[in-house]
């Protein structure tokens, strides 16, 4: 079993990279970490670089963590990548972070956090940034 957390390098994804580290220790479980991108663009800062991933990787070590941590540059849709590696690994748990959106801007662009509340296979624990409200 698994903590899957999906990872942006912004205050919504520190603060779920957090709380899935906080419930992977708790249940003595492997942590999957999914850093997706749609692949649409020649620099997309939602995907980690090599210095973000060591650090990442060392932020994990020194937590005591079993991981893995799953980059997409597959040009797939965010939340279809989070869905499928939690199936796949059978993850007990899946950690979002959570951004303020208009009413028109979830209507034009779609929510990624509510595809993956809505379509999971197991629990979504959804977190929010502090003071982002």
């Amino acid at each position: 079993m698994t903590v899957v957390v999906g990872y942006l390098p912004t205050p919504q994804g520190e603060a779920a990279l957090e709380q899935a580290i906080v419930e992977a220790q708790r249940a003595k479980v492997k942590l999957v970490v999914v850093n997706s991108s749609k692949g649409d663009a020649l620099v997309d800062d939602r995907l980690i670089d090599a210095r973000e991933f060591h650090l990442l990787e060392e932020r994990l070590t020194s937590a005591g963590l079993d991981f893995w941590i799953e980059r997409s540059t597959q040009g797939h849709d965010a939340a279809d990548e989070v869905l499928r590696v939690a199936q796949a690994q059978r993850a007990q748990l899946i950690v979002i972070g959570l951004r303020k959106r208009t009413t028109v801007g979830k209507f034009i662009m779609g929510s990624t956090a509510q595809r993956i509340l809505m379509q999971a296979g197991c629990p979504v624990l959804s977190v929010k940034a502090d003071g982002t409200w």
